[in-house]
């Protein structure tokens, strides 16, 4: 398995198993941050069983939807340096217009 390696899948990996994605040197960031959103997520729950006054509910709200915003820019982020830049390396005109366009999607996602 190399790191340089990215098939039109986004996976790394020569044949296509055990992918490693651009993101793995931050998995463990990404995860630790991921169950830190889930807590805030069912505080939220909680807030609203417990009857909390809407506009400290809508407070949590939007620092839990910037938390997820932060781990979209990451992810994306990755993707750029790793899936994109080795498709621009490799030279294979379609497979970095294909990265390319995953990328532009990912960003209207995001900013919709």
């Amino acid at each position: 398995m190399t790191e340089d390696h990215c098939t039109t899948n986004s996976s790394c990996a020569e044949d296509g198993a055990d992918a490693e994605y651009g993101y793995i040197r931050n998995r463990a960031q990404i995860l630790g941050r991921l169950k830190r959103i889930e807590g805030q997520v069912r505080g939220l729950g909680r807030m609203v069983d417990e009857g909390t006054y809407c506009i400290d509910i809508l407070t949590q709200v939007s620092a839990a939807t910037s938390a997820l915003r932060s781990v979209a820019l990451t992810l994306l982020d990755d993707h750029l340096g790793h899936c994109v830049a080795h498709a621009i390396r490799s030279g294979d005109a379609e497979e970095t217009k294909q990265k390319l366009e995953e990328a532009s999607q990912a960003i209207a996602r995001l900013v919709r």
